[in-house]
């Protein structure tokens, strides 16, 4: 578990770490660099879902490089089968990163939602869901391993 405290906000009990594939963890279906690393000092710590629809055919492949758990989605409303993940998981434990407008609910729905800047771009959408925005996946995972920066950004 990771135990986060920030001023004028509950205390944040995060169990469940849920990562969109496609545009976030990974380009055209290949991970990007550094996530590997990053996920594995994660795990310990959170027990680390991902999701999707997989479009380039690569979602079980990555997830047993990650050694993580790999949700496929359904065709249609990828939107609300991912938060309806975060939901089944305990949406007040969860923290989800995603960039896409699929990832929108997902994010407003988990207790810390993360959008990421990543070369797939960002949607609109997402980026009105999120608590936080990250300049890339490196980035927003380190928020999770150095989550006194989350604090420095969350507390008002």
């Amino acid at each position: 578990m990771l135990e986060i405290v920030i001023s004028s906000r509950d205390r944040l009990r995060l169990e469940h770490l849920v990562l969109d594939l496609n545009g976030t963890v990974a380009l055209d279906g290949t991970l990007l660099p550094g996530v590997r690393e990053r996920v594995a000092r994660l795990r310990p710590t959170l027990t680390v879902h991902l999701v999707s629809a997989d479009t380039h055919g690569t979602l079980a492949a990555v997830a047993e490089d990650l050694g993580v758990t790999p949700s496929r989605l359904e065709p249609g409303d990828e939107g609300e089968q991912k938060a309806a993940l975060v939901e089944r998981l305990g949406a007040d434990r969860v923290v989800a990163l995603g960039n896409g407008a699929n990832d929108a609910r997902m994010l407003e729905r988990a207790a810390l939602g993360i959008a990421v800047l990543g070369p797939e771009g960002l949607a609109l959408s997402c980026l009105q869901a999120a608590d936080v925005l990250a300049p890339d996946i490196t980035a927003a995972l380190d928020l999770l391993l150095f989550p006194r920066r989350l604090v420095a950004t969350l507390r008002r």
